[in-house]
């Protein structure tokens, strides 16, 4: 990704990225995402009580609703559940959810299938070993900054930013730009 920065607000987004990675993203339709080290920093915070909290970031929650505003349907593939994590799920409305999912590839497989898509039409980020198979598969694979070095390189593209730190946007203003929804979303803010 090639860092813009300028003042005011130009009439063109200040966000750019290789044009060989717009390239492999384009005809994205289905985004699959890992949620511990994508989604959330990968740590786990166990109350007293032994409930599982969870660390999300706001930047990552809106990248899923402007894929989904951009007709790109996000997808959540995890080996864990949680009551936070269904909470913030339905909070910013990704409908496809597969739950303690240790074999994800299966899982995507059957999305894809529901959807009436193919893996030329997918792209998917994870930070481990689990996520490798529907990496692999893809069409436009990603991984955080922090993810493992088998998964880096498996990977087209390599975030600046570590999971729950804004990777999961970073991949979803990718994705946006890639699928030429990026500057009309943006421009609604503006």
């Amino acid at each position: 990704m090639t860092d813009v920065v300028r003042g005011g607000a130009g009439p063109s987004p200040t966000i750019a990225f290789e044009p060989e990675l717009l390239l492999a993203a384009q005809g994205v339709r289905v985004a699959f995402f890992d949620v511990d080290g994508v989604l959330t920093d990968g740590g786990l915070y166990l109350s007293a009580e032994g409930e599982m909290l969870k660390r999300f970031h706001i930047l990552d929650g809106l990248g899923l609703k402007l894929l989904q505003q951009a007709g790109i349907t996000p997808v959540v593939i995890t080996g864990r559940d949680s009551p936070a994590l269904r909470a913030r799920l339905a909070a910013l409305g990704v409908a496809k959810v597969h739950y303690g999912t240790e074999d994800k590839a299966p899982a995507a497989q059957r999305t894809l299938d529901e959807l009436g898509l193919d893996w030329t039409q997918a792209a998917a980020i994870g930070d481990d070993w689990p996520d490798l198979p529907v990496l692999r598969r893809c069409a436009f694979a990603a991984a955080p900054a922090n993810a493992h070095v088998e998964v880096k390189a498996a990977a087209a593209y390599v975030t600046r930013a570590a999971g729950g730190h804004g990777a999961a946007r970073e991949f979803c203003d990718l994705l946006l730009v890639a699928s030429g929804r990026y500057a009309g979303l943006l421009e609604r803010y503006r």
